[in-house]
């Protein structure tokens, strides 16, 4: 059993990386700071930084963070689909729920962070790179065919582009997001 220290060390850890993953959805993972949690969160800075040691750990953290919540909104509740078409169309749905009611403030975690840290090599990148790469290929996964990747690509370009709609106020971002995906996957099993 582990003691208080250590629940309480988990437990700001949590709370911390809440507030990062909100704030680095809407003004990326370039601008978290240990100041800035700090006096969002009432804490001190040398605090936080205790609990993550340099911004880099701070910003993968945050990645994993932002993935295992989007982890649980979108994709586990479409594995209890069947594998193929019903999958995809619950974890375009589910995709289409966290970017648009938004689960992060600034949308999209991934489209907010990505364009940033795409030719930054570095721990960063590679875990959002990593993210991205599984993301496409559990799409590929529903689709059959030999261009399943290629699907998988363009179906991820569809949600990026309906994210920024989403962004924009697009009323009707969510319906032709769909309409576009299906008209994609046609070949899905």
């Amino acid at each position: 059993m582990p003691d208080g220290r250590v629940l309480r060390g988990r437990e700001s850890r949590r709370v911390v990386l809440q507030r990062a993953v909100d704030l680095a959805s809407a003004d990326g993972l370039e601008g978290l700071s240990f100041g800035r949690l700090a006096t969002d969160l009432g804490v001190s800075k040398s605090g936080i930084q205790t609990l993550f040691g340099t911004k880099q750990a701070l910003q993968v953290a945050v990645i994993a963070a932002a993935r295992a919540a989007f982890e649980e909104a979108v994709v586990r509740p479409a594995m209890d689909e069947p594998a193929g078409a019903e999958r995809l169309r619950a974890l375009v749905d589910g995709w289409i729920a966290y970017a648009s009611e938004p689960l992060f403030p600034g949308g999209c975690f991934w489209a907010a962070n990505l364009p940033v840290f795409d030719s930054r090599p570095g721990p960063v990148r590679d875990a959002l790179v990593e993210q991205q790469r599984e993301w496409r290929a559990l799409l590929a996964d529903q689709v059959s065919g030999p261009d399943a990747d290629l699907a998988a690509f363009r179906i991820d370009a569809v949600l990026a582009a309906a994210n920024t709609a989403f962004r924009l106020d697009d009323d009707g971002a969510a319906d032709t997001a769909r309409r576009a995906v299906a008209g994609l996957v046609q070949g899905v099993s």
